[in-house]
């Protein structure tokens, strides 16, 4: 099993921008109960308690991506419009083809096999009353259970999810090494007072299945903080929008750059769509191994920038919620 790694550089300031879209980017830290944890996170207080095998291949083919679900009655003002918050910021669908493996790569199949097809895997869980799903990623931790995800694929509009469970290596309703059940979901401060979504990162604490561990089972990908703008990243994730259907595991590739409208994520061409949500960025990443250092993960993207995915900046917030879930 690889240790973790925390590579520190230095991070960029945060730029106040007020707030557009209905989302509140904050430079400070937003108050809230912390549940008792390491300071930076916030723990669910919903219980976690369906069992693994309700999660059936085909429930799990049925679960729409969370990023498809409707937003609800809240809207936003853009050019004088009035625009469901749920349509303003989502992941665009586009083409499905993909060229080879080398860079740059927008959107295709993995191939390349290695670590990342067994500590990668979709995210299933319940969100006002609907089967939803978004994807994940087995980590290095102390307690060998730590899955690393988006903050809006743990608690979305003021509300926790349940019912949550982790699906490594899921393939076509299948899950090869099993349905790993949550403990417990943590998020930002950030995210849990305001949906910031600079701050759009989420954890999950999985139970042990059959007397294991998840990452005795899966193996888990080390991670790096403060990781620099302008630098190749692989992104992967299980998207199940059209053109996808989140049957298999799909990547980017190329270098990012800083988001220079709304918020200071990573950005990368990608044409993922809804269901990737959550899906592992990675720095170092090695094609022959599939093993990388974990930096981001799918977050959003632009309605009026095709093509592009942003993911949260890994930093001093980021590090404090990965060690907050794997002392858990």
């Amino acid at each position: 099993m690889r240790r973790t790694r925390h590579i520190r550089r230095g991070a960029g300031a945060l730029v106040a921008v007020g707030a557009l879209l209905g989302l509140a980017l904050q430079t400070t830290p937003a108050s809230a109960d912390s549940g008792g944890t390491t300071p930076g996170s916030v723990v669910s207080k919903t219980a976690q308690h369906d069992s693994a095998e309700t999660w059936t291949a085909e429930r799990m083919r049925k679960a729409v991506p969370l990023d498809l679900l409707d937003a609800g009655s809240r809207a936003v003002e853009r050019a004088g419009q009035a625009v469901p918050r749920g349509e303003e910021l989502k992941v665009p669908a586009v083409k499905p083809d993909a060229g080879t493996m080398a860079l740059p790569e927008a959107g295709g199949p993995w191939s390349g096999g290695g670590d990342i097809v067994q500590t990668s895997g979709r995210v299933f869980f319940k969100m006002g009353g609907r089967d939803a799903s978004c994807s994940g990623n087995a980590v290095t931790s102390d307690n060998g259970s730590t899955v690393m995800t988006a903050g809006h694929c743990v608690k979305y509009q003021g509300s926790w999810h349940t019912d949550w469970a982790f699906v490594p290596g899921y393939h076509d309703g299948e899950a090869p090494h099993g349905r790993w059940t949550a403990a417990k979901t943590l998020t930002t401060p950030q995210w849990e007072a305001s949906e910031d979504m600079n701050f759009d990162v989420g954890a999950a604490v999985v139970n042990p299945l059959d007397g294991k561990k998840l990452t005795d089972v899966v193996g888990g990908q080390g991670l790096s903080f403060n990781a620099p703008y302008d630098t190749t990243m692989y992104s992967f994730g299980f998207p199940a929008a059209d053109p996808y259907d989140g049957a298999k595991l799909i990547y980017c590739s190329g270098t990012t750059f800083r988001d220079f409208l709304l918020t200071s994520d990573h950005g990368l061409s990608c044409n993922m769509t809804g269901g990737s949500s959550g899906g592992p960025w990675f720095t170092e990443f090695d094609e022959a191994t599939g093993t990388g250092l974990q930096s981001s993960v799918n977050s959003f993207g632009y309605t009026f920038l095709p093509d592009t995915m942003f993911g949260p900046y890994f930093g001093e917030d980021a590090q404090k919620l990965y060690d907050s879930a794997q002392a858990g």
